[in-house]
């Protein structure tokens, strides 16, 4: 797969689907147009590379998850032989390692805080993935889900205005922790 494809695949259908193997047949079945497989192995990628491009759907593998695939270059390797059409990664020895072997590379970075946010740029520099996953996606769902518990939630990490202070706090957030001075006076 190109890059150009996966542009265009990703502005029809901007809905991926992120699978284990119980999910697999159903994310087969849907409209997705792109799979990221959180359970590969060994003995199974083939049979779902070629299941997958059979429905039409671009595979990409995570491969730090990948069972029974060592995490190094070689696993890289292998997985472009079996024709996946890229690989998702924290570690950016294995997106430079994708690139080299004409895979996407998909870099995930789990951003918890400003000092993180600092380190994705220095990072992307060194890797240059084609595509970048951010995670969390959402972070009121998960405080609604604690908030449940009767015990406090403090939102902390990245609210740098007076709006993302009030999103969080009406997200059910007891308070919010935050570095930003002017944010101390609300």
């Amino acid at each position: 797969m190109q890059y150009r494809e996966f542009v265009d695949r990703i502005e029809n259908c901007p809905v991926i689907a992120a699978v284990h193997d119980h999910q697999w047949q159903q994310a087969l079945e849907s409209p997705v147009e792109i799979i990221f497989y959180l359970d590969a192995n060994l003995l199974t990628i083939n049979d779902r590379t070629q299941q997958a491009h059979a429905a039409g759907k671009a595979l990409f593998v995570h491969v730090d998850l990948a069972d029974g695939i060592a995490k190094d270059k070689t696993a890289v390797e292998y997985l472009a032989q079996c024709k996946v059409d890229g690989i998702l990664s924290t570690r950016p020895g294995m997106i430079r390692r994708a690139k080299e072997c004409g895979l996407l590379a998909v870099q995930r970075f789990f951003v918890l805080d400003s000092q993180g946010v600092n380190s994705i740029h220095e990072m992307l520099r060194t890797s240059a993935p084609h595509i970048i996953e951010i995670m969390p996606g959402v972070i009121t769902k998960i405080i609604n889900r604690f908030r449940q518990e009767n015990v406090p939630v403090i939102a902390g990490g990245l609210l740098e205005t007076k709006a993302e202070v009030t999103a969080a706090l009406a997200g059910g957030a007891s308070g919010v922790s935050t570095s930003r001075a002017e944010l101390w006076y609300l």
